[in-house]
């Protein structure tokens, strides 16, 4: 990646490379990856509001926060090209992925647990209802 240093400052001069579609792809991942950070602890923060909410909360807020530091050393990569920066950027999102997933799954069962629920909720008051006819 070129650093500020390595620009030519004569403007007349044919040395002057645009940026390749690799670098402004590189940059604009990074962005996109500090806003589903910043995202997901916003997120995080209102649903920890309730106390059950906090149990799924909490996680979405260390999420979003390796989600960040994953940006921020994919930013250091960018700028020193240094390897230990890129493996660091790949390890943290490598942990966003893996704690995505299981609260991912862990959503999906609380949702089919709650659609359980609500079917014998709404079963269970049917019966009551048939019980009590109308007399005619």
């Amino acid at each position: 990646m070129e650093t500020i240093d390595n620009l030519n400052p004569n403007p007349s001069s044919t040395d002057i490379n645009p940026p390749s579609m690799f670098q402004y792809n590189f940059e604009k991942m990074t962005n996109d990856m500090r806003f589903v950070g910043m995202f997901a602890i916003i997120y995080g923060a209102i649903t920890c509001i309730s106390i059950i909410g906090a149990l799924l909360g909490v996680p979405i807020i260390f999420v979003g926060l390796r989600m960040r530091e994953a940006a921020d050393q994919f930013s250091n990569f960018r700028i020193t090209n240094s390897a230990a920066a890129m493996r660091a950027g790949f390890e943290l999102q490598g942990k966003f992925f893996h704690i995505l997933k299981i609260l991912i799954i862990v959503q999906i069962v609380l949702i089919i647990l709650g659609v359980v629920f609500m079917i014998f909720f709404i079963a269970y008051f049917m019966s009551l209802f048939s019980q009590y006819s109308i007399p005619s």
